[in-house]
């Protein structure tokens, strides 16, 4: 029974009854952070309460187009689950329209981008594995749209930094 050829990873616990250590989240709780241009993002999991397992972020894009352009990354892979409205998702050969229930997977290396391009609300589900510190990169990101400029050399070191490498 169950799934042939594939093994649990090593266990990492040893207690012998378990520990009270679940983290919780209400729905109602204010965004982490917001963006001039309307987009909110929550911290659902960030890879310091997850031990570096994973990031899970929530993205709420506005009624406007954003979202960044094609780009890979070297150490993380990134997946993104719709849960409203339809996001535009580059799966490294065009830009399809996934909606509500849509799963796109990209692995560590694989092209892909996202964006909001219809006129109305969208939110989706942001999961990187393992769980690097995205909250620097979304918080840096926000200060270069409040208007933050840094020359081209700090902009190539800000995305290494950040694990983003942009391809046209």
């Amino acid at each position: 029974m169950g799934t042939k050829g594939v093994a649990y990873p090593p266990e990492r616990y040893d207690g012998e009854t378990g520990e009270v250590s679940a983290l919780y989240r209400p729905d109602k709780t204010a965004p982490d952070l917001e963006y001039p241009n309307g987009v909110k993002v929550d911290y659902l999991a960030t890879g310091a309460t997850t031990a570096g397992d994973y990031g899970l972020y929530r993205w709420h894009f506005g009624p406007q187009e954003t979202g960044p352009g094609p780009h890979f990354h070297r150490a993380v892979a990134e997946s993104f689950y719709v849960l409203t409205g339809t996001v535009r998702i580059y799966n490294g050969e065009e830009w399809i329209p996934a909606s509500a229930g849509d799963f796109v997977h990209v692995p560590v290396g694989g092209l892909h981008g996202f964006r909001n391009t219809t006129d109305e609300p969208a939110s989706m589900l942001l999961h990187f594995t393992p769980g690097a510190p995205r909250e620097g990169y979304f918080e840096g990101l926000r200060e270069l749209a409040e208007g933050t400029e840094l020359g081209p050399d700090e902009m190539a070191e800000f995305y290494k930094l950040h694990d983003n490498y942009w391809v046209d």
